[in-house]
């Protein structure tokens, strides 16, 4: 066996899978299980305990180590206050039901130790962001809806690895009442040491003990090393300490965890990839068919009973619809967290005799690939049927925050269309907020906005930049988030004398607001007090009959009965929707 080979295929598929996700706008672990259960169980080509030995107890270890960190890092008690009271009651008291519910059904259709059966329910209350928020983009719930489950799986996802953490500590300490000191002994030393390790990192990096091109790789490294400290010093506590080293610092006020955040997010991914892979590889089916019957009553229970009770307590006198409360009920498929948890605590409950151990790993991965698989595939179909799905993404991202893109979101938002303006000027950024729309503040084609630039509920792009080459660079860097003919860009007057070469480009730029307009004509009328006007266009009251009453005026773009936006062009004449133009004020030569 060519371990080399083999190792290297395993990365090479495990990326492959993430593009393939990305791709199809998918939750990642479906592909990767699969290909783990392609390569593994069922054509035994990969057998990771034959390749890694008794390096695969660390790998994994180390791997799931940084996965909590990394979640960790995003856990800020003061954002858990600001997204509502159905999402604080979601990570709390429907946290608790859940994994108070799950626990009940397993220690009864399965007849394991209590123990385990509190260990799984922790471990499959936990949603997460991987896997919710590529179904959202592909499903399209309305904005209620999407806000909710997105924030409950970034919240709940290091949220629910803590209590996952906390079972199994107590588990491996004894689990009796004159065991109650061992517990909280590893609770004592990771706290000690998560908290001391995070003022310490803190302090070297505010203070620049650490250079930037070594700040990530530097963080890497003490974590992995605090990790096999604390397991030093109190066994198996290091995971606890790592998930406290992590929320400390990401309440740690003016912390800069955002090149460490990006730098383990590109970690997390690879070693997401090779994780799932080797997981899934490992997996007995025969196991997974074991559960028979009984794994299935699981799975109808959790999706359908468990779910729709925690939502309901959850959202009670809140404003949600019935049928809102339906959909969130029906999205909660569990993902990474645990799945590579699940793993890791069924080697190491190996050597403690605890009945039902073995059924973790099968449980766990059946509620994965039966939530996501059943979710995923029907949700669609239930978004349409509660009548909660968009017709389609309407928002808008506008990037460059001039007093022409200002104009244009501006009006955009007047309209109840949700608009984003990113930009890298900070006080043009500014004017923004103050007129109250969303911004970001960086630059829309970087690495930092690929991660942190929340485009659920968006379908445009708007390139209004000054920045030509900025426009170009967005046009092309979105083209696969958004559909090519829903990209526009703003014409400059230059591009009015396209060479020759410029034509042949191999890239067609969809322009805004029709022939003839550009930047400086909108600038210049802007300038001088050009108003926005949104007229509403019917059968009696039809476009011609508005450019006879409107001798001077420029149509930007319409909107419809489901505030769809449509660019005018010279192609369409405008029907029975609302009419958007920028209306000179009187004597004012539009032309000019």
């Amino acid at each position: 066996m060519d371990t080399a080979l083999m190792l290297s295929a395993v990365v090479g598929l495990g990326i492959a899978a993430q593009w393939l996700a990305w791709y199809l706008k998918q939750p990642s672990i479906l592909f990767l299980l699969l290909i783990g259960i392609l390569i593994g169980p069922v054509f035994n080509w990969l057998d990771p305990d034959a390749i890694l030995g008794d390096l695969l107890f660390p790998f994994i270890s180390l791997g799931v180590a940084i996965i909590l960190f990394e979640g960790a890092l995003t856990l800020e008690f003061d954002e858990i206050k600001q997204h509502g009271r159905v999402v604080q009651l979601l990570v709390s008291v429907g946290m608790a039901i859940t994994i108070v519910l799950i626990s009940i059904a397993t220690y009864f259709l399965f007849d394991v130790d209590w123990r385990i059966a509190l260990l799984f329910g922790s471990l499959v209350c936990v949603t997460g962001p991987t896997v919710i928020v590529p179904l959202l983009r592909s499903v399209r719930p309305n904005d209620n809806i999407s806000n909710i489950l997105k924030w409950e799986g970034i919240i709940i996802d290091p949220m629910g690895a803590i209590a996952v953490v906390l079972v199994y500590e107590y588990i491996i300490s004894g689990g009796e009442a004159s065991e109650i000191g061992t517990f909280a002994k590893i609770i004592a030393i990771a706290g000690v040491l998560g908290m001391a390790g995070a003022w310490v990192l803190a302090n070297l990096i505010k203070r620049h003990f650490i250079p930037d091109f070594l700040r990530n790789v530097f963080v890497l490294a003490y974590v992995l090393l605090l990790f096999s400290i604390s397991n030093h010093f109190a066994h198996e506590s290091g995971l606890l300490t790592v998930t406290v080293l992590g929320v400390a610092l990401a309440n740690w006020k003016a912390f800069p965890k955002d090149h460490i955040l990006e730098f383990k997010e590109s970690l997390t991914v690879l070693l997401i990839s090779v994780l799932f892979i080797v997981l899934a590889a490992r997996m007995d089916l025969n196991s997974l068919l074991s559960v028979g019957f009984s794994g299935i009553a699981l799975l109808f229970i959790a999706m359908f009973i468990v779910r729709p009770f925690a939502v309901w307590v959850s959202s009670i006198g809140s404003n949600l619809t019935c049928n809102e409360k339906a959909m969130i009920s029906w999205i909660g498929p569990r993902g990474i967290v645990a799945a590579a948890i699940s793993s890791l605590f069924a080697i190491q409950l190996q050597d403690y005799d605890i009945k039902g151990s073995e059924l973790l790993i099968p449980l766990v991965f059946l509620i994965i690939i039966g939530t996501v698989l059943i979710q995923g595939l029907g949700s669609k179909a239930m978004a349409g049927l509660l009548g909660v799905r968009k017709v389609a993404d309407n928002g808008v991202l506008i990037v460059g925050s001039s007093p022409v893109a200002l104009t244009i979101a501006k009006s955009l938002k007047d309209l109840n269309i949700d608009v984003i303006v990113a930009n890298t000027n900070y006080s043009e950024i500014s004017k923004a907020r103050m007129l109250g729309l969303r911004t970001y503040y960086g630059s829309p084609i970087s690495t930092h906005a690929d991660n942190y630039l929340d485009l659920i509920g968006i379908g445009y792009l708007f390139a209004i930049s000054t920045d030509k080459e900025l426009n170009t660079l967005s046009e092309i860097h979105y083209r696969h988030e958004f559909n090519e003919n829903n990209i526009y860009r703003i014409r400059f007057s230059e591009d009015n004398n396209q060479t020759e070469r410029n034509n042949k480009h191999t890239y067609r730029s969809n322009l805004l607001f029709g022939d003839g307009v550009t930047y400086a004509k909108l600038a210049s009328l802007i300038s001088k007090n050009a108003r926005i006007k949104v007229t509403n266009l019917t059968d009696n009251y039809t476009f011609e009959k508005y450019q006879e009453d409107n001798k001077q005026f420029l149509p930007l773009y319409t909107v419809d009965e489901n505030n769809i936006i449509s660019i005018i062009d010279s192609e369409h004449t405008p029907k029975n929707c609302r009419l958007v133009s920028l209306v000179p004020e009187e004597k004012m030569d539009i032309d000019k």
